[in-house]
């Protein structure tokens, strides 16, 4: 029978478990609870019980001498369906043309083009497709060109709750701070030209 101060030891061995997410060794488990082989063998039966009496979707895997804590095999398609999401990492002219996006909302594609300088029909599509972005309308101009803004899981994606959180942007004063006097020519150079 466990002792009644086993309860701390099961919560410290499923925690040991669960961030290692590879097998371990019952006598690496031994060492790092400061206890004996037998004690995280009967922590181990208790652990097994406990995850079984609260319906886990968990279990543990014993494995080439070690343990494992592992999703129920019964669990599988739906945790199958997790690897099928879509990688979510964003190339700098996606990121870019979302930034266009986020701070100029309500904007169209050629607004976009426009300020990036080059096409963004690939950037677009890829934030439409992770649900970043979408379209808010139509612009009423000739053409009728599609407007378009952030989605909330824009907000949720970058730990924001309202489009006034995100930074504000640089005045035309503060850029021009911090270029030296070569960038401030070519600048006012090419408001000459224009």
């Amino acid at each position: 029978m466990m002792k009644e101060n086993s309860k701390p030891q099961t919560d410290a061995l499923e925690a040991l478990l669960f961030a290692s997410g590879r097998p371990i060794a019952i006598k690496e488990l031994a060492s790092l609870l400061f206890c004996d082989v037998l004690t995280i063998q009967n922590l181990l039966t208790q652990l097994e019980k406990d995850l079984k009496d609260r319906g886990s979707g968990l279990e543990i895997h014993r494995v080439a001498g070690g343990c494992q804590l592992v999703t129920r095999s019964n669990l599988y398609d739906v945790v199958k369906r997790l690897a099928q999401v879509t990688e979510r990492q964003l190339s700098l002219p996606t990121m870019e043309t979302l930034s266009i996006i986020a701070f100029k909302q309500p904007v169209t594609k050629a607004e976009i083009e426009e300020i990036r300088g080059v096409r963004v029909e690939r950037a677009l599509t890829h934030l439409l497709d992770l649900n970043l972005i979408e379209e808010v309308g139509r612009k009423k101009v000739i053409g009728r060109p599609i407007l378009y803004g952030t989605t909330t899981e824009f907000l949720r994606c970058f730990g924001i709750n309202s489009l006034a959180e995100l930074p504000a942007l640089p005045t035309s004063e503060d850029v021009s701070e911090e270029l030296d006097p070569e960038q401030l020519a070519l600048i006012q150079d090419d408001e000459d030209l224009n």
